[in-house]
């Protein structure tokens, strides 16, 4: 099996090479190449076309929102998991819009960076259930919208969708949402499907961001 090819991007050198080392202990995982900024991150995608990009927020040029946006916009099958501090979560929301997977915070362990970077490269999203309730607690604070939230779907979601989509957004799998609501997991899986498709998103990272920002979800 080949191994995941993965983009560094961070200006600070040293936490790239420390995120080299720690990533290169794994026997599937390889780091393609480091970049200082966005700027050069499009550049080494372009040539190498890596399996995941780990991406910083605040760099010069180009900081990881936009380089996240033109990668997606450029390879709409590019994988980003964004890597920062809970401080830049201003940026870090902007960044899932851009069209990231999810994102990491920097004082996560070795196992945990690794799993991400697995699940992500597996065509999963990621939104850590240890910080979702922070983030969910973020979105509460934007305005409202302006309309009841259902109002501005072609098909407004039914009792039983939303409620998976609140355990959704604070990070559960198909198997704790059908334990918490005693149903079968293809049944959540079913549901997951059609709650995606109302919302009019590819995956449960943007499922959660759009519910949030039409007012879907609670914090807490």
């Amino acid at each position: 099996m080949k191994p995941i090819r993965i983009l560094i991007v961070d200006d600070q050198r040293l936490l790239r090479e420390g995120l080299r080392t720690l990533l290169e202990l794994e026997d599937d995982l390889a780091v393609a190449a480091e970049a200082e900024d966005g700027q050069a991150a499009l550049e080494q995608y372009e040539t190498l076309q890596p399996d995941v990009v780990l991406m910083d927020i605040r760099m010069p040029r180009v900081d990881g929102v936009e380089a996240t946006r033109r990668l997606r916009q450029r390879w709409p099958a590019a994988r980003v998991i964004i890597l920062t501090t809970f401080d830049d979560d201003a940026y870090v929301f902007d960044g899932l819009r851009a069209g990231a997977l999810g994102y990491l915070l920097k004082d996560v362990s070795g196992q945990e960076l690794a799993d991400a970077i697995r699940k992500v490269a597996a065509g999963g999203a990621l939104i850590e259930p240890s910080v979702a309730r922070k983030v969910l607690a973020e979105f509460a604070r934007l305005a409202p919208p302006a309309r009841p939230a259902n109002d501005q779907l072609p098909e407004p979601l039914s009792e039983r969708e939303q409620e998976i989509l609140h355990l959704l957004a604070l990070g559960a799998n198909n198997r704790q949402i059908a334990g918490q609501l005693f149903l079968a997991e293809g049944t959540v899986k079913n549901y997951i499907s059609t709650i995606l498709a109302k919302l009019g998103v590819q995956d449960r990272t943007q499922a959660a961001l759009r519910a949030r920002e039409l007012g879907l979800l609670k914090p807490g």
